[in-house]
């Protein structure tokens, strides 16, 4: 049974409400996250028009850095590089200046607009944050129109001021979930630490950049809360990722989030966060499946290429995917162009031995 407020909700009035700069209603937020999923659709056009109010036919690609590799300290269960993690993944200190600018390269040449540099650690000591002071400026020396965004865990008083002095444009720091579930995925920060390192990043001078993890066990009040603390909060950029289960952590079998479960979710953040950058983000490939390309209807930016640990989606699949929208890549230019491969070019012939 739907709802009382569903019955008699239009979804083009969701749209009007954000697009006027009012919050919904919890209980309109509420029915976003149990829209009929044979309807889904009217949902999303909805959302487009605000989408497209705010950000046109535009989506940005990120590109990811793992600066440092497994190392972390921090018990979040989620998380393939935490100290309880068992997930066989590849552990190193700090790249180089070199190993970076060379991805920093890579990025430039896949069509990316931000490079997004992560460190597994609780927080950067001074050593960090001098090194990376180093590796920013020679990468805006090169690449002066990449936008460069940090996420190295907690931030001390004064951190955020350095960074963005040496050229970081932005500071990514998810809340990942409710202030009252937070406790049952992390135990060594609290919840309160991470909006901390939000605003001391966004203090400093850094664009805040802050979203959240789903498919963790959270219920739908938690998926508001979160929602709402990031309108609150006023980031600028929100990345939304689905939960990738990968064995040896302790959500290995979670798999909680179902495609149109996913869109509504969006839906929810683009309507309380019209004009923040909305990123769906880790996770897409695994939880929208086919209905990937739906999610860009919302959202407004992706992650190109890898993830931290695990295989994202060929970058040439995603720039194809924008393009067959109809949309736009952000400061597009010729090194990402489509590949220019023929429609005959990609058919292949199977035989009786082939034939699945």
């Amino acid at each position: 049974m739907n709802p009382p407020v569903l019955d008699r909700l239009d979804p083009r009035a969701l749209a009007d409400k954000s697009l006027s700069g009012a919050p919904l209603t919890r209980d309109e937020a509420r029915a976003v996250l149990a829209w009929p999923d044979e309807d889904v659709l009217s949902l999303l056009n909805a959302a487009h028009r605000v989408r497209v109010a705010h950000f046109g036919r535009r989506v940005k690609l990120n590109y990811l850095v793992n600066l440092q590799s497994g190392l972390c300290a921090e018990d979040c269960s989620y998380c393939t590089q935490s100290k309880i993690s068992k997930a066989p993944v590849e552990k190193y200190r700090m790249m180089s200046a070199q190993e970076v600018m060379d991805l920093a390269d890579r990025a430039v040449a896949s069509g990316a607009a931000r490079l997004c540099l992560v460190a597994s650690m609780r927080g950067p000591s001074e050593r960090d944050i001098a090194g990376l002071e180093k590796t920013v400026r020679a990468v805006k020396e090169k690449h002066p129109t990449l936008e460069i965004c940090a996420s190295l865990g907690l931030l001390k008083d004064g951190q955020a001021e350095r960074l963005a002095d040496s050229g970081v444009d932005a500071y990514n720091h998810n809340l990942n979930t409710s202030e009252r579930h937070y406790g049952e995925i992390c135990h060594t920060h609290t919840h309160q630490d991470r909006v901390d390192t939000v605003g001391r990043a966004k203090s400093g001078g850094l664009s805040p950049c802050s979203g959240a993890l789903f498919g963790m066990g959270e219920t739908p009040e938690d998926i508001l809360d979160v929602a709402y603390r990031l309108r609150e909060m006023k980031v600028d950029s929100i990345p939304v990722n689905f939960l990738i289960p990968v064995a040896g952590t302790p959500m290995a079998n979670r798999n909680d989030v179902t495609p149109t479960a996913a869109l509504k979710i969006l839906c929810l953040f683009r309507f309380l966060c019209p004009d923040s950058e909305l990123r769906v983000a880790g996770g897409r490939e695994l939880h929208l499946r086919s209905l990937q390309p739906l999610g860009l209807f919302v959202a407004n930016s992706i992650f190109v290429g890898d993830y931290l640990t695990t295989k994202g989606q060929a970058a040439q699949a995603d720039r194809d995917m924008i393009r067959d929208l109809g949309f736009e890549i952000q400061g597009d230019t010729a090194s990402a162009e489509a590949s220019g491969a023929s429609p005959a070019d990609r058919v292949e012939m199977v035989t009786r031995a082939t034939r699945q």
